[in-house]
């Protein structure tokens, strides 16, 4: 019956139920983490990265050195567009291996991701600039665009919002 109500109250797949109800403190905490969230980025965030890591550690999850609250923090900050996927999986080492409220380290270690459009547009200006051959090339392979994608986050360190540069690009490249 609790997994029918992780089903039901946090719209979770069969499996990943299945997953979370195996012992019950997983359980709990998984409860913990996505009270008042996104159930399913609550599920995917505890199943993969928080019980893949404490098995390669076998580590149980009562002895986990990362909480409730501070994944539950993560998947705040995801959620609220301040960090991207990548930037969360490297918060996520930080906060396991020396601990820390995710927001703080986030303010002090400059981690937000750039949503700022103009800091994005130019980063995409230089690349374009630079790559004007493969610019041209992008109208006949639309599916190019992953390329650039890629140079503006390297070029980015990864921080730039990845749907801005995405919206941005396809404008500026002329695809749709």
């Amino acid at each position: 019956e609790k997994k029918a109500r992780l089903v039901e109250s946090y719209g979770l797949t069969g499996y990943d139920a299945d997953v979370l109800v195996t012992e019950q403190a997983a359980a709990d905490f998984y409860e913990a983490v996505a009270k008042g969230r996104d159930g399913k980025a609550a599920a995917n965030w505890v199943i993969n990265e928080l019980f893949g890591r404490l098995n390669k550690q076998d580590t149980s999850i009562a002895d986990s050195p990362v909480s409730s609250d501070q994944l539950g923090a993560i998947v705040d900050l995801i959620g609220e567009g301040v960090i991207s996927g990548k930037i969360a999986k490297d918060l996520f080492e930080i906060v396991w291996s020396e601990g820390g409220d995710p927001r703080q380290l986030v303010e002090e270690r400059g981690m937000k991701q750039v949503t700022d459009t103009g800091a994005i547009e130019s980063a995409i200006d230089e690349i374009i600039a630079a790559n004007a051959d493969k610019a041209e090339q992008v109208r006949e392979k639309p599916n190019m665009i992953g390329w650039f994608v890629g140079q503006v986050m390297k070029s980015t360190g990864g921080k730039a919002n990845p749907q801005a540069v995405n919206e941005i690009l396809r404008a500026k490249l002329g695809v749709e």
